[in-house]
C-alpha cells in the first residue's frame, strides 16, 4: 500500500476507551455483550475487558483527561488507539497533515502519542500488536479478581460512526481524509416523518474500519441533535460489533439488559422477497427483528441497533455475508424505528 494512500500507515483499531460518571453500570453492559475484565493499567484506574480482538479500555480515575471528558460529556468513547507502523512517524506526520497535537500529560492519560479527534476526543497511535507483542502485555497487570464471562461472539469493531454538527460534515470527513488518509464509500439523505439527516461512510486506509458520519437537516429535535444536545458536542454516536452468527449472538443476549429497537412488523412481509437468498432461520430473524439487507445476489448482511445505552450511545451488531454495505435498504426502517422511540420518550 503507497505512502500516498495510508501516509499514516494504518492497520486498524487496537482500542476504544470509555468514561463515565457511573462506572458500575457501564462494567454490568459490557459483560452482558460477553467482554471478560481482566487487567488494569500499572499506575492508574483503568481496566481492561476483552472479547476476541475487541478491546475496551474503562477509565475511573478521578482526575485527567479522561475525568474531565465524563464531566463534560456523561458517558463517552474518550479515546481510541489506532494501529500503526511506527507510533512517533504517524503522530509527526499527522501533525503536519493538519491534525492538532496533544502533547501535555494533563491532556491524556495513556503515555502513547496521540492527536485530538472527534469532538476533542483523543487518537492515540499504538504499534505494539501482532508479532510486536502487545501494549496490554506491556503496560497492563492481571488483576487479582479476573471477572471471564462467556463471549457472545462479537470479534472486532467493524465501524463507529460520528455525529456532527449542522454544516461541518465536510470539515470532519477532510480531516479524516486529510490526515489519514480515508475515502469516501457512500452518500446518503434520509427522510423520516418528523426529521431527516445527512450520512457520508468513509472507509480507512487500511480497509479494516469505516467511519460513517452524520449531520441533521432540519430543526425539529432530530435524533442527530438530539445526541449532540445530551452529549454536549460531537462524538462517536455507535460503535458497530462484527459477528459471524448474529442470531447466536443475540439468542446469548436474551437473560440481559441489553434492549434493541423495535421494529414495525411488516417489515418482515416483504423483506424475504427482496433478499431471498438469506440462509438463517427466518422465525428467529423476525423473533429478533434483525435487519436484513443485500447489495447484491447471494451476499447479504443483518444487523440489528441497541437503544440508547451510555448517554445518548448505542451499539450496532452485525453479521457480513459478503456484503460490504452499511444496510442502505434498512435505513429508512431504522430512522422511523428511531423517530418512534423518540416519540414515545416525548423528544418529538
Amino acid at each position: 500500500m503507497s505512502e500516498v494512500t495510508n501516509p499514516l500507515g494504518l492497520v486498524g483499531i487496537e482500542f476504544t476507551e470509555y468514561a463515565t460518571p457511573d462506572a458500575d453500570y457501564m462494567e454490568k453492559i459490557f459483560a452482558d455483550f460477553g467482554f471478560s475484565k481482566l487487567k488494569k493499567f500499572k499506575d492508574k484506574d483503568i481496566l481492561y475487558y476483552n472479547q476476541h480482538d475487541i478491546h475496551f479500555l474503562l477509565n475511573k480515575e478521578r482526575g485527567g483527561f479522561s475525568a474531565e471528558f465524563a464531566k463534560s460529556h456523561g458517558p463517552a468513547i474518550c479515546s481510541m488507539g489506532w494501529r500503526v507502523e511506527d507510533a512517533q512517524k504517524a503522530f509527526e506526520i499527522a501533525v503536519e497533515r493538519g491534525a492538532k497535537p496533544a502533547t501535555d500529560s494533563t491532556h491524556k492519560d495513556l503515555p502513547y502519542p496521540a492527536i485530538y479527534g472527534i469532538g476533542d476526543s483523543l487518537i492515540y497511535f499504538i504499534d505494539v500488536f501482532g508479532d510486536k507483542g502487545s501494549i496490554f502485555e506491556q503496560d497492563f497487570v492481571d488483576l487479582e479478581e479476573q471477572v471471564v464471562v462467556e463471549d457472545k461472539g462479537f470479534l472486532r469493531i467493524d465501524h463507529l460512526t460520528n455525529n456532527v454538527y449542522k454544516g461541518t460534515m465536510e470539515t470532519w470527513a477532510n480531516f479524516y481524509k486529510d490526515v489519514f488518509g480515508f475515502t469516501e464509500v457512500r452518500y446518503f439523505d434520509i427522510k423520516g416523518q418528523k426529521t431527516a439527516l445527512l450520512s457520508y461512510a468513509l472507509k480507512s486506509p487500511c480497509g479494516t474500519f469505516s467511519i460513517p458520519i452524520n449531520e441533521g437537516k432540519d430543526d425539529n429535535n432530530n435524533q442527530i441533535d438530539e445526541y449532540l444536545d445530551e452529549y454536549n458536542g460531537p462524538g462517536v454516536q455507535h460503535l458497530a460489533f462484527l459477528t459471524n452468527d448474529l442470531v447466536a449472538s443475540l439468542d446469548k443476549l436474551d437473560q440481559t439488559n441489553i434492549a434493541t429497537l423495535d421494529i414495525v412488523d411488516h417489515y418482515y412481509d416483504t423483506i424475504f422477497d427482496r433478499v431471498p437468498w438469506v440462509k438463517e432461520d427466518r422465525d428467529k430473524i423476525k423473533e429478533h427483528q434483525i435487519l436484513v439487507d443485500s447489495q447484491s445476489e447471494d451476499c447479504y448482511l443483518l444487523q440489528i441497533f441497541t437503544k440508547n445505552l451510555f448517554g445518548p450511545i448505542f451499539i450496532e451488531m452485525i453479521q457480513r455475508v459478503d456484503d460490504g454495505g452499511f444496510g442502505e435498504g434498512n435505513f429508512q426502517a431504522l430512522f422511523e424505528s428511531i423517530e418512534r422511540d423518540q416519540e414515545r420518550r416525548g423528544v418529538i
